[in-house]
């Protein structure tokens, strides 16, 4: 789900979207443009002010990224390949997107390198120049296989990893939520695995931005394991799902954004316990962080969960600017206290 836009000090929103199916092995691999990437440390998520504690979670630094190239931006889903390193991401744009955070001696991000993005291609290894087929919005990525949920042409799709290879699907899941359920531009957004030791046991489970039930509920489903089915998440205070990662836990982290014309963007992060997960359930939980345009955000779109090599719980957010001049391609870093 992309936001375009509308002032100055705001971001308008818009923008809109099975069966095994197996590329052939004869398919042409896609064409990987490496970029450069520019940044700009940011050193207070507070704008002006040097707090870096916000509520649980303690801001530890960030970057703004700017590239020359005509398709870098749209990030609405990451995952790290190698914790708090390499990554692989989805555009909204139809491509995929890979890098890697350069750190200082504290650990803060300081750069991103070996950039690339690859466009995503059919069954013919032919790119895709149709965006409402390839609205790639959520991104779970698992034993050298990326699941990627897409909006308009609703599906949820697995890749084989390869960034220098990328082809087209081999499969396709099927999502359990029933498709007429699902909004043009507000479906899966969120794709992730839960931990293998939670009552989930590893189970893949996806949830949309703003496909609502009779009781504005927002469509989910845990796709397999002792849980299946079809849940809801409440939704309230006007804000949408855009990504979610699984705490060590069990406990589901989600990456939420609101937008009005008065209030401008605003993102929060909101907890669900694991046990509100499930077939048949209705899942809420607290909000740990919420921020508006006095801090450091743009359109908050992607997240990711991970270990840092001290042990810390670290959680890492991209935003997507919609490939516009009014808006920024931020990543931010915080460290979640287990306290």
């Amino acid at each position: 789900m992309r936001l375009f836009p509308a002032r100055l000090l705001g971001l308008l929103l818009a923008a809109a979207l099975g069966a095994t199916r197996v590329a052939p092995l004869h398919a042409e691999p896609a064409r990987v443009e490496r970029m450069d990437v520019t940044t700009r440390q940011i050193t207070r998520f507070h704008i002006g002010r040097d707090e870096t504690r916000f509520g649980p979670l303690e801001f530890v630094g960030g970057l703004e990224m700017v590239s020359p190239s005509r398709h870098f931006g749209g990030f609405s889903a990451m995952r790290f390949l190698a914790p708090g390193k390499d990554f692989i991401g989805v555009a909204d744009t139809g491509f995929w997107f890979f890098g890697r955070v350069t750190r200082d001696a504290e650990q803060r991000p300081t750069g991103v390198t070996d950039f690339r993005m690859v466009q995503m291609v059919d069954e013919a290894g032919k790119p895709i120049d149709d965006k409402w087929r390839v609205d790639a919005e959520g991104l779970a990525v698992k034993d050298g296989v990326a699941t990627v949920g897409f909006e308009r042409d609703h599906r949820v799709a697995q890749f084989r990893i390869d960034p220098d290879n990328m082809r087209a699907a081999f499969r396709r899941l099927d999502f359990l939520v029933p498709k007429h359920e699902l909004r043009m531009n507000r479906s899966f957004e969120a794709v992730a695995y839960a931990p293998e030791s939670g009552a989930l046991k590893g189970a893949l489970v996806v949830v949309t931005e703003r496909s609502l039930d009779k009781q504005g509920n927002v469509f989910a489903a845990v796709l397999d394991g002792p849980r299946k089915g079809v849940f809801t998440v409440v939704r309230s205070d006007g804000f949408d799902v855009t990504d979610g990662a699984f705490l060590p836990n069990g406990d589901l982290l989600l990456l939420e954004r609101s937008f009005t014309i008065m209030q401008g963007v605003r993102m929060r992060l909101r907890r669900l316990p694991a046990d509100s997960i499930g077939k048949g359930k209705v899942a809420d939980g607290p909000v740990l962080m919420q921020a508006d345009m006095n801090y450091q955000i743009d359109n908050m779109e992607a997240m990711d969960v991970w270990r840092r090599a001290d042990g810390a719980l670290m959680v890492s957010l991209m935003s997507d600017d919609n490939q516009s001049i009014l808006q920024r391609s931020l990543y931010l870093e915080f460290l979640l206290r287990e306290e």
